[in-house]
């Protein structure tokens, strides 16, 4: 068994990119990863992990992607309870205030939140790539 399990959506790809970037950190500490998709986990499955990394775009300025994402989260938060989560994605307007509501319903859950959630700005940069990589060391040390 994987390790780190990372879930995540993405419509235009960029939290995608920020996903396999953030593997490629986790995997430079010699972890075991399994990334996938939305709709390639069952929530239950989260259970069976410590560390998980949840990626989601913003959808607006204040909330997560509502027909795939916000229920696959709604259906984990009585699993998550003291496991380690990290949070990402990428957004496209306002200052990233979807981020700050996901880690304050993330508390809620029980679960350890790792740092901030990291927040990409449209298409990762190399600089934003770079971010990705180091978030996922930094995830990989817990």
């Amino acid at each position: 068994m994987a390790d780190v399990l990372i879930v995540y959506w993405s419509g235009t790809g960029n939290t995608e990119m920020m996903a396999e970037k953030i593997k490629e950190g986790l995997e430079n500490n010699h972890l075991v990863v399994k990334m996938a998709t939305v709709d390639e986990v069952d929530p239950s499955e989260v259970s069976n992990y410590n560390k998980i990394l949840l990626g989601c775009p913003s959808m607006g300025e204040d909330e997560l992607e509502d027909t795939e994402f916000e229920p696959f989260f709604e259906e984990i938060t009585g699993l998550i309870a003291g496991k380690h989560v990290g949070l990402f994605g990428s957004y496209g307007w306002g200052e990233g205030e979807w981020m700050t509501l996901w880690e304050n319903q993330l508390k809620l859950t029980g679960a350890n939140l790792f740092q901030k959630g990291l927040i990409v700005n449209y298409t990762p940069t190399e600089e934003d790539d770079e971010l990705c990589v180091v978030f996922g060391e930094a995830f990989a040390k817990l």
